[in-house]
């Protein structure tokens, strides 16, 4: 099947849901100030925290840090897929599959694979700020934690977004397996 003009251009086959539409838009700017929060460590400087073992040497730890913060970013925009033309139908430049129908239920297992591994990923994180597991290596004082929950809480988001457009994806594409 050849791709309509619309969703060369991004349209969706049914429209998107304002909601879902903003969720997309939301995700990678909820994990920006966690990707923000971790740079420093990348140079060594450790954020306030206690009894870490440090980063090796930036030969090492550069990439690693800066590396870790653009995959996550790039895997958080990879949820545009599940409210744009190219998350139903693979686009023509991609070399074999190009132009082809993405199935429905492959991309919400996809989805819900990825939201679940998000939410199991923050779980831990979660539960030591509400004290049902033990904490990490703490702070030196209150306003390093302070900071360190305001850039990392956003990013626990993470996970229950991806399943939310999941839900509307499957709900939007339901009926259209041609």
């Amino acid at each position: 099947m050849t791709r309509t003009r619309n969703q060369s251009s991004g349209a969706t086959e049914r429209p998107v849901q304002r909601w879902a539409e903003l969720t997309a838009h939301a995700i990678p700017l909820v994990l920006l100030p966690q990707c923000l929060w971790r740079l420093p460590f990348a140079v060594h400087f450790e954020m306030g925290m206690r009894d870490q073992g440090g980063m090796p040497s930036p030969w090492i730890s550069v990439p690693y840090v800066l590396g870790l913060s653009v995959i996550t970013e790039l895997l958080a925009l990879l949820s545009f897929a599940l409210v744009r033309g190219w998350g139903e139908v693979v686009p023509a430049r991609v070399p074999g599959i190009g132009g082809r129908r993405v199935p429905p239920k492959a991309a919400v297992a996809c989805a819900v694979v990825g939201g679940l591994a998000a939410t199991a990923f923050w779980a831990p994180t979660v539960l030591s700020w509400f004290h049902v597991i033990p904490e990490g290596p703490g702070y030196v004082n209150g306003w390093w934690e302070a900071l360190a929950k305001v850039c990392i809480a956003p990013g626990t988001l993470w996970g229950p977004m991806v399943l939310a457009l999941a839900c509307a994806y499957a709900a939007r594409r339901r009926g259209t397996t041609r």
